[in-house]
């Protein structure tokens, strides 16, 4: 199965990461789309992060029964940070039947240089680079990078959080069911 991994902290999951998630795994032939919930990325701080848990059951909810898509907590137990190439070698070594590939906007890829091993990530495994509005995807030419138009939204968890604090409506922003979570759990006031 061809297995496309949104990674994110997803705080909070909203409408654009569904339209590209979906999009993506349309455009490109997926079989599904893994959304990947990162406890702690190393290159942003944890401080502001709801509750991990809280975070992986906000996006279970926004995908409720969407078929070919799902949510994954791989990253839950593995050692922390989360850098992705661990995680890839540990989903290659559990599920060898499938080709995993990854999905980023272009502000993601403009930090690959950043990750961990990123010479290996680009030699083991595709990448969807979906464009972000003003940010450029540098020429490449390596092979497993596929630059993308995807339809986007300018819509940003820093935005729905501040919305929140303000007491300004969400609604649309994330789907119905993560904003009763939010609203009924003062997440994010």
């Amino acid at each position: 199965m061809r297995i496309g991994l949104y990674f994110g902290s997803f705080n909070p999951i909203h409408t654009g990461h569904l339209i590209i998630a979906n999009h993506v795994k349309q455009q490109v032939g997926l079989n599904q789309v893994w959304f990947v919930v990162s406890p702690q990325n190393p290159l942003k701080p944890s401080a502001a992060l709801l509750n991990e848990y809280h975070r992986l059951a906000l996006a279970q909810l926004a995908i409720d029964d969407e078929p070919g898509l799902k949510v994954s907590d791989i990253e839950f137990r593995l050692p922390r940070p989360s850098y992705t190439v661990d995680t890839l070698a540990y989903l290659q070594e559990k599920y060898p039947q499938h080709e995993f590939s990854i999905i980023m906007g272009s502000d993601s890829f403009q930090n690959l240089s950043r990750w961990k091993n990123p010479e290996y990530i680009l030699k083991h495994h595709t990448i969807y680079v979906y464009k972000r509005p003003g940010i450029e995807v540098p020429l490449n030419n390596d092979k497993s990078v596929h630059v993308l138009d995807a339809p986007l939204l300018e819509i940003s968890a820093t935005h729905i959080r501040n919305n929140v604090k303000e007491g300004k409506s969400i609604r649309f922003l994330v789907p119905d069911k993560v904003k009763e979570e939010i609203e009924k759990n003062g997440y994010y006031r």
